[in-house]
């Protein structure tokens, strides 16, 4: 069944540019499309996210800051990003379109490559992943599904070392690390291919990309991923307990520069690894060279004639091919392409002429010619060449260690202003100059900038600021300033900032943006003093300002229905329809009249005025009670009066 069928995204036209035309692959975190830019009249790839990712709004701000990096990384051997953008809520990129398969697809038709097969796709997966070293990124997801391997000139992808290989999904991992991590803590990577600090530490650096790397060409050179099981959790832990084996010990007869290079690319200490895929592409490089020399050296022995092609040994075929056949990009500096190979140093040896010898004279000449040559070239050679070197490889080192490895090798460490990063640690190194393989003068001086760390700058106390003085702070912090809805304010004058969102003092990144409340100014309906009156007239002065009353009745004092406080306060601002609630009195409580029956009256007459009664005295004010009015445990208002008759 075609499944692009009921897929309602084909056919649909993204930003009234992007017209979707086929379904590609559908991954655990975004599909990814054929679209036709009718724009550009070109075909790109389409990666749009699932509905389930674009609810996690740290993971979109993460994918979205990722991609913009991504699109600046222009390298030939990375999936380049051309744009972009929100489709209905849902995040997506749009892509480089590759024309071919994944180095998955080719490992499930072929099972395995040949030596320099796996080594021509190796040096361009590292080219790519160097790339992105250089610049401070981390793929922290290399595995063969990431791996373009694009047709060859030559038609298809049956010649591997001439095909192109493309990475793809710079950037993909680090979102969905970052915003898992928050909200999970689980480990996001792909559990064959995980580096052991990822595991234990949580924590992924370009040698964790050069360790996924080892995996994937122990998998093209044997057909299978050293630790696979059920349980993705004790997979995981299978890289931190034990070492790769040797692909040999799985392909018999495989060169064992295969197995240095892979324990080397996979140790278990990042500290014993090639410092980045920069440093791990010289030595593949230098592999390839010697692999593919000792392969011609072998068909020669075994006298095959030797045409350009496949050099077949016991159990491999592998093409002999040198740096010259590489193109320039791939190259390590001092690889001359085919046609302009020279050797310092050596001068044909000349025929002498038939039927005669050299005399004196001429071989004199000869050899004074010969000196000469030889100074000029030895000159040539240490002028050009002789007195360089390559620029090693210092990204990611410590400041501890880089000054180490130059005082080793004889070089000037030199240490810049520093920069920020987003990946590389606190005083990591996260540039040099000149870049890693680069030429330099022995002894040279090389220029490293230290990580900083992360970028961030605390929101200023805006309060009370003018609007134009406000955006200014912001921007001195790299800031934006977006105005949110106004209110009113008793206090602050209007045009003025109230608060900020985010805080006072929260951190942010370069670029991001702080909305600001503005004062309106005073509202326009003063609220009355009703302190004191009663709550029908409250009522009546409040509706004819268009304002609101809410009653809350409470024991006091005062009389009954009296206003004894309210909220807002007098003279505060407010508009039509606020409410102003008005706490109003229940009157004093009522008081129980006692028994003063038999009382002396005096007595009697005492007690009752104590508890705030107004007492009269009927007849005889020295006789005893004899009756009262009301009459006793009756409950009435304070300063009732009560009658008593004393005879």
């Amino acid at each position: 069944m075609d499944t692009t069928v009921a897929d309602t995204l084909i056919g649909t036209t993204i930003d009234g540019r992007y017209r979707i035309t086929g379904r590609v692959a559908r991954g655990g975190m975004a599909t990814v499309y054929t679209a036709n830019d009718e724009r550009l009249e070109r075909t790109v790839a389409l990666k749009i996210i699932h509905p389930s990712q674009a609810t996690n709004a740290h993971f979109v701000d993460r994918f979205t800051d990722e991609a913009k990096t991504i699109a600046r990384l222009t390298h030939p051997n990375v999936v380049a990003v051309y744009d972009q953008g929100r489709h209905q809520g849902l995040p997506y990129l749009v892509m480089e379109y590759v024309q071919g398969n994944t180095l998955r697809d080719l490992l499930t038709q072929r099972r395995r490559l040949n030596p320099v097969e796996a080594l021509a796709i190796l040096e361009q997966m590292l080219a790519a992943i160097a790339a992105a070293h250089r610049a401070g990124l981390v793929h922290r997801d290399v595995k063969p599904e990431n791996v373009l391997v694009a047709e060859a000139p030559s038609g298809g992808v049956a010649n591997l070392v001439d095909a192109v290989v493309k990475v793809a999904d710079f950037g993909l991992a680090r979102a969905v690390e970052a915003s898992s991590a928050e909200d999970s803590g689980q480990l996001m990577a792909t559990v064959a291919y995980v580096a052991p600090e990822l595991v234990t530490e949580g924590h992924a650096d370009a040698r964790t990309d050069v360790y996924s790397a080892g995996i994937v060409l122990f998998e093209m050179l044997t057909g299978r991923v050293p630790f696979d099981g059920d349980d993705p959790v004790a997979v995981a832990w299978e890289h931190v307990d034990n070492d790769v084996p040797a692909p040999s010990s799985i392909v018999k007869g495989l060169p064992s520069v295969l197995d240095d290079l892979t324990a080397r690319a996979t140790r278990r200490d990042p500290g014993a690894r090639p410092t980045d895929a920069g440093a791990l592409l010289a030595e593949v490089q230098t592999v390839r060279d010697d692999l593919g020399a000792a392969n011609v050296e072998t068909a020669l022995l075994r006298q095959v004639p030797p045409t350009r092609g496949a050099v077949t040994d016991a159990t491999t075929v592998v093409p002999a091919v040198g740096a010259a056949d590489r193109p320039n990009w791939a190259r390590l500096p001092n690889q001359a392409p085919r046609g302009q190979e020279y050797t310092a140093g050596r001068i044909p040896r000349s025929r002498s002429r038939s039927g005669g010898g050299p005399d004196r004279r001429r071989i004199l000449l000869s050899a004074a010619v010969a000196v000469m040559v030889l100074v000029v070239v030895g000159s040539t050679w240490w002028v050009t060449l002789g007195r360089y070197t390559d620029s090693p490889p210092m990204v990611n080192m410590t400041k501890a260690q880089a000054e180490l490895y130059a005082q080793q090798h004889g070089f000037e460490l030199f240490f810049g202003d520093g920069a920020y990063s987003e990946s590389v640690a606190k005083d990591t190194v996260v540039s040099q100059d000149p870049p890693a393989n680069e030429r330099i003068v022995k002894g040279g001086v090389l220029t490293v900038n230290l990580s900083l760390g992360p970028e961030r700058f605390a929101v200023p106390d805006l309060a009370g600021l003018e609007l134009a003085a406000a955006r200014g702070e912001l921007e001195q912090l790299n800031l934006k300033l977006k105005e949110g809805a106004g209110q009113y304010s008793d206090t602050v004058p209007e045009g003025a900032v109230i608060a900020s969102d985010p805080k006072t003092g929260t951190a942010l990144k370069r670029g991001s943006t702080v909305t600001v409340v503005l004062s309106q100014g005073r509202a326009p309906i003063r609220v009355p003093d009703l302190s004191g009156k009663n709550i029908n007239d409250a009522r009546n002065e409040l509706a004819q300002l268009g304002l609101t009353a809410v009653e809350r009745y409470k024991d006091s004092d005062q009389p009954k229905d009296t206003v004894i406080g309210q909220t807002p306060k007098a003279n505060t601002g407010a508009t039509k329809d606020d409410e102003v609630t008005l706490d109003v009195s229940k009157g004093p409580p009522f008081v129980v009249v006692p028994d003063v029956n038999n009382q002396p009256c005096q007595q009697a007459k005492a007690t009752l005025e104590g508890l705030g009664l107004r007492v009269r005295v009927d007849f005889n004010g020295n006789a005893f009670v004899r009756g009262q009015q009301p009459a006793p445990n009756t409950q009435v208002p304070p300063q009732s009066e009560v009658a008593i008759q004393c005879f």
